[in-house]
């Protein structure tokens, strides 16, 4: 079922509920009014390009804003008017690293700890637990400072899980790590989910959304335009792709035309040239005699499942990474 769609009914089993959720900053609206139901012990992936309205959710559910208009519950607790009880039971890694560079990892964490009233002996305990878990005991005892952006986002997350929280909220935790960096931190959120923490995860990687996520809800503009499992909105696209990218971006257009003598639908076209369009090897053979014909000399053709980021381009007609003004 949708997690954007699921049931508001079954209360046992919804732990993040948001209803008709506003936000407004001057005269932007960051949020129109969305509706989410977030399932005990799953990963909901909010999908969406900057200035969607993602990080404005996430900040409202974490009780770091007050929404201008509608209803948001964590575990049953309105994140208003009991918002000290919700920050009780929830875990949060921003964007950005924020352990200090001028502690050690394993000081970073007896901090926080001895921060939520654990007593020195079970704060120490804790800290060694998470150090050795996400794998930096090696680094323990090195100040933050001198380590790599993938240790430092896992010393983030290790940090936001000091408390054992029941629910963790992720806001875009792999902006500007490299590939395998990004991985390490997928395998933790996969052993957490597996645990039965309830995840709710924002990003703008279409791949990393795919990997992690059970539901998706995607946003564009502060409005909930599809939500489903990432193979029922692959599914709304259906079938293969044929995907096309000219030699020379000056043929972009002529490709187009080409291709529209052999399909009725135009072709979905990014940034970097290529265009899209549902297909099949008939399509793919006929193109391919009138790129020879016409002599235009292409980079790329072929055929190809559908992505999560033509899922994206076809629901707005742009693709997932394009930059927008955030709120």
């Amino acid at each position: 079922m949708a997690a954007g769609a699921c049931s508001l009914g079954s209360m046992n089993d919804t732990v993040i509920r948001v209803e008709g959720l506003v936000k407004t900053f001057g005269s932007t609206t960051a949020l129109a009014g969305i509706d989410l139901a977030v399932r005990r012990g799953s990963v909901l992936g909010l999908l969406g390009p900057n200035g969607s309205g993602k990080t404005t959710t996430v900040r409202i559910l974490a009780t770091l804003l007050r929404p201008d208009g509608g209803k948001a519950e964590v575990l049953g607790h309105d994140v208003v008017s009991d918002a000290s009880s919700v920050r009780g039971l929830i875990g949060l890694t921003g964007q950005y690293a924020a352990v200090d560079d001028a502690l050690t990892g394993i000081e970073n964490l007896r901090l926080i700890a001895r921060l939520l009233d654990l007593s020195r002996r079970d704060a120490k305990a804790r800290a060694d637990e998470l150090i050795e878990r996400f794998g930096l005991a090696e680094a323990a005892s090195r100040r933050v400072k001198t380590y790599s952006g993938g240790m430092r986002r896992r010393l983030d997350l290790a940090a936001s899980l000091v408390g054992r929280p029941e629910v963790l909220f992720l806001d875009e935790p792999t902006t500007g790590l490299d590939p395998r960096h990004r991985n390490e931190v997928w395998e933790q959120v996969r052993e957490l989910a597996a645990e039965g923490t309830t995840v709710l995860l924002t990003t703008q990687y279409l791949e990393e959304a795919d990997q992690l996520a059970e539901d998706l809800t995607v946003l564009d503009h502060g409005r909930i335009i599809a939500s489903g499992t990432p193979a029922s909105l692959k599914a709304e696209i259906g079938g293969q792709l044929l995907h096309v990218r000219p030699l020379h971006r000056t043929d972009v257009a002529a490709v187009a035309t080409l291709l529209t003598q052999f399909t009725a639908e135009a072709p979905a076209i990014d940034p970097t040239g290529e265009l899209t369009v549902a297909g099949d090897p008939l399509l793919l053979n006929g193109l391919g005699n009138g790129l020879v014909e016409a002599g235009i000399p292409v980079a790329e053709l072929g055929l190809r499942l559908p992505s999560l980021d033509d899922v994206f381009l076809t629901l707005t007609g742009r693709p997932a990474e394009e930059e927008e003004v955030a709120a």
